[in-house]
């Protein structure tokens, strides 16, 4: 046995997949999948019929769920897609700094403060006045893929 020690670099990742396999067929509107390495949520499903050379293709319509872009895609429907692990969670917010990052309360009572505010004007106006007001407020975050963003918001004040 040797005496030296040896250093393993250790990841926060526990190895599970940012997306799974999932029948093109099987895949329908409201659903997720991956259009260009992003995370999509299906708005218009379109299924041709069996051609000369085989397949039924599906034609997919979907909205990119971090920054609002339509991609489609067109796959034969026998085919795997990669649908995307998508998870929402709802966090306290706490503080929100000068740079546009926010602080927010997990469960656990931990602090999270890797996240910036939305891009979408609207949902950033109302964090920005329920907070300046003083209000509980309770965001949902979405995250898929590696990605997280501030998706919507409730206030929990009470009348």
């Amino acid at each position: 046995m040797s005496d030296e020690e040896h250093q393993f670099e250790s990841k926060a990742d526990a190895g599970a997949s940012k997306t799974y396999p999932q029948q093109a067929g099987t895949i329908r509107k409201g659903g997720y999948i991956v259009i260009k390495a992003r995370a999509c949520k299906v708005v218009e499903v379109s299924t041709s019929k069996t051609g000369k050379h085989g397949h039924a293709k599906c034609h997919f319509v979907a909205i990119d769920i971090f920054n609002g872009k339509k991609l489609e895609d067109i796959v034969p429907s026998s085919h795997n897609c990669d649908v995307p692990h998508v998870n929402r969670t709802d966090y306290q917010l706490i503080d929100i700094s000068e740079d546009g990052f926010v602080s927010l309360l997990t469960d656990n009572g931990n602090t999270k403060d890797d996240l910036k505010l939305p891009t979408d004007e609207a949902l950033l106006s109302q964090i920005k006045d329920g907070f300046a007001e003083g209000k509980d407020l309770v965001v949902s975050v979405m995250s898929a893929m590696g990605e997280e963003q501030i998706c919507a918001l409730k206030d929990i004040s009470k009348v």
